[in-house]
């Protein structure tokens, strides 16, 4: 049952693994993104916006908005943190789980949003700064393992740099060499692929994580939830034997 995925999260990594825990994991971060716009009236993955908003606020004197903003910022730097905790404990540990670990921590942070967003819902003005905060902690943690694992060559919870790059190789590839005496421009078409798989994954995560809020609410991460819950179980069950007869 694991077999397909058994290598999503293991410690020996090559980058085809890399590109399919990428993919899945993007699509993850737009589902939830998109999903928790509705659910808050902001994305949670753009530390670029809410700098910005940050910024403009604190011209404009809206203190309290500011304040949001500097903690939701904060939450995305210690999710990120987090991650680098957690993986960093693994390894020390040897264990199989070390990268899964975060995941495992952003599946059971998911479902808590799917589980009980609904009742926070209740008392908006109490829990939305809360939901707030939680989802901004679940993208940098999410964010920083794809990170770590990748050598930072893949990002998944936000889009501008994989656009920014895709569109440097579409004009490398556009380009007319017309002097056969100068080195050609040649696009990395491997690179090509690989953004442009990525920047298709979060596009659309984020139209399943719109429909699945309009119509299904906040139960609708419980699914994205799940995805990861598979991609570490099996590592999880690893280590857990592992220790079980040592």
């Amino acid at each position: 049952m694991f077999a397909p995925i058994r290598g999503f999260t293991a410690l020996q990594r090559t980058p085809q693994a890399d590109l399919k825990l990428g993919t899945v994991l993007a699509f993850v971060a737009g589902a939830a993104n998109a999903g928790g716009f509705l659910a808050v009236g902001q994305y949670t993955s753009h530390m670029t916006g809410m700098l910005s908003a940050l910024a403009d606020n604190l011209v404009l004197g809206q203190f309290v908005l500011v304040g949001a903003g500097l903690v939701s910022v904060l939450a995305f730097v210690l999710g990120a943190m987090s991650t680098a905790w957690i993986v960093n404990w693994g390894m020390r540990r040897q264990l199989r789980s070390a990268y899964g670990l975060p995941l495992l921590l952003e599946a059971v942070l998911l479902l808590v949003f799917g589980l009980f967003g609904a009742v926070m819902s209740l008392w908006h003005t109490v829990f939305l700064p809360v939901t707030v905060v939680l989802l901004c902690y679940i993208m940098g943690l999410q964010n920083a393992v794809i990170t770590k694992i990748s050598q930072a060559r893949i990002r998944t919870t936000h889009v501008t740099g994989l656009v920014t790059d895709l569109g440097i190789e579409l004009g490398k590839l556009l380009y007319v060499n017309r002097h056969p005496d100068v080195q050609p421009v040649r696009a990395d078409r491997e690179r090509l692929r690989v953004h442009a798989q990525l920047v298709l994954s979060f596009l659309v995560g984020g139209i399943a994580g719109a429909l699945g809020f309009k119509h299904l609410g906040y139960v609708s991460t419980l699914p994205l939830a799940l995805a990861l819950l598979l991609l570490v179980l099996r590592p999880l069950l690893d280590d857990w034997q592992r220790l079980r007869a040592s």
